[in-house]
């Protein structure tokens, strides 16, 4: 009988889309019954800060672990992305290149050219969506147009079909007939070389799939059932923490999706909770089809009026609100949370990304940066759509008259001062009625918590009532020159 030809090998390119469940492109590499070279490349395109690059690390190392059990290595190289799957292509003799998309502007560009380079030279490439609940090109308004206010943008998501069913992850691989050279994690230096940082992300945090499974299971087992009313409290444990797993693809939003309905159904009381979480998962898809309608998004402001914003250049207050040296509690708490352990509650970013853009008049792009190099969920949409909200330039952004106020915020969200004690350990022994506001408190009442303004715990950097009337008569100022 004549010989059988064994098939071309399969090369899935991994981006942000570790996992192996509900991926795509890796169940139709081993759909085809070929032999699957799983590739993860390294590249030097600034979407990566350091938390998220301490985050890769475990996350390569838990995907790297899966993907031997199914039978196959990860082969990690570094470099252009092209350059690098051309030369495994011709090392290999690969015959098809299986990735994911990204909707990101840089991201789409690399790809269009990477398929249309692979085409031209007779393989086969294919893209898939892992990382959306609908494609951007999908979800359009009456007239066709991308969506810019988030309300009807997710009235229009819910009323069509429901997001496809996850996939399983396959039973096992067919590995390369040849050993395929590559990098180790630990060679590519990712992990932060002060210790107390990466002590404090990893006594907070576990990346993989696994554990985004786990973090899944334990927040539908518990915190979603008072979600809808605790979920702008930082002083209580009532959010999934599933952001960082969802940045690096660890779990999908499809998976996130369908465990919530599930767990609906089996529960019908936990439907509000859990209708408001989906709502915060719209939030997120929301983001990355504003990036994919609107690729300057990631560093333009969508409004053009705020192209004349009079912004101020503050380095000693950038340097204090990096540090949470503001003086004001809720703020320093966020900020001294976001650097110990990559992460800030949600309602917190909202009050310290105020407190900069407007308090301090400090554009929001250098807000962003600081956001995109400490937070291990930071992602390019997420991050982008979140500050032009607050600065009152983007899509639905939040109006321009709307300054968070640092003490009434932390009065209404913190009102125990939990969450400040928790991250400002100076101030933990302040009395409630003073916490948040620290300069009105007694003499007698900082002397019997052991506080010494300007010693201990620094003054406030700036007058709140002043400031906001400065960001106002800035606000105006654009408005006015947008109606001459």
């Amino acid at each position: 009988m004549p010989t059988v030809p064994n098939p071309a090998p399969v090369i899935v390119w991994f981006r942000r889309d570790l996992r192996l469940a509900d991926n795509p492109a890796l169940s139709a590499a081993a759909d085809s019954g070929a032999p699957v070279i799983p590739l993860f490349i390294a590249e030097e395109d600034g979407t990566d800060g350091a938390a998220s690059r301490w985050w890769l690390h475990g996350s390569l190392e838990a995907l790297a672990a899966g993907l031997q059990r199914l039978g196959t290595p990860l082969v990690l190289r570094r470099g252009d992305p092209a350059a690098v799957i051309r030369h495994l292509v011709e090392e290999t003799g690969a015959g098809t290149v299986l990735w994911n998309r990204r909707y990101d502007p840089a991201g789409v560009a690399r790809d269009r050219a990477i398929k249309a380079d692979l085409r031209q030279r007779g393989l086969r490439a294919a893209s898939f969506n892992a990382s959306l609940l609908f494609e951007p090109w999908e979800v359009r308004s009456a007239t066709g147009t991308p969506f810019r206010v988030f309300t009807p943008f997710w009235r229009r998501c819910l009323s069509g079909p429901p997001p496809a069913a996850p996939l399983p992850a396959p039973a096992a691989l067919i590995g390369p007939p040849r050993p395929v050279a590559g990098d180790r994690p630990e060679d590519w230096g990712l992990r932060p070389t002060a210790p107390d940082w990466a002590g404090g992300l990893r006594a907070a945090w576990s990346p993989g799939e696994a554990a985004a499974r786990a973090a899944l299971a334990d927040f539908l087992d518990g915190p979603v059932a008072t979600y809808k009313s605790d979920r702008d409290r930082p002083d209580r444990p009532a959010t999934s923490r599933l952001s960082p797993h969802l940045a690096r693809g660890e779990i999908g939003p499809r998976q996130i999706w369908q465990a919530a309905r599930m767990a609906a159904g089996v529960r019908p009381d936990l439907a509000p909770g859990v209708d408001a979480f989906l709502r915060e998962l719209g939030w997120r898809e929301f983001a990355h089809h504003l990036l994919h309608a609107f690729p300057a998004m990631a560093d333009t402001p969508l409004d053009p009026r705020f192209a004349a914003f009079p912004w101020r250049d503050d380095p000693a207050g950038l340097r204090a609100w990096q540090r949470g040296r503001t003086g004001f509690p809720i703020v320093d708490a966020g900020m001294r949370q976001l650097w110990r352990t990559g992460w800030m509650h949600n309602r917190v970013r909202m009050i310290t990304a105020s407190f900069l853009v407007k308090d301090l008049l400090v554009p929001w792009q250098a807000g962003e940066a600081w956001f995109r190099d400490t937070l291990v969920d930071a992602d390019p949409a997420n991050n982008a759509a979140g500050w032009q909200w607050v600065a009152g330039c983007g899509a639905d952004a939040a109006p321009y008259f709307r300054v968070f106020n640092p003490v009434l915020q932390g009065e209404k969200f913190d009102p125990d001062g939990a969450y400040v004690r928790a991250h400002v350990p100076e101030l933990r022994n302040l009395p409630a009625a003073w916490i948040h506001k620290p300069w009105a408190a007694p003499a007698n009442v900082l002397a019997a918590a052991g506080v010494r303004l300007g010693t201990d715990y620094p003054h406030p950097i700036l007058d709140h009532p002043a400031a906001r009337d400065r960001a106002l008569l800035a606000y105006e100022g654009i408005k006015a020159a947008g109606r001459n």
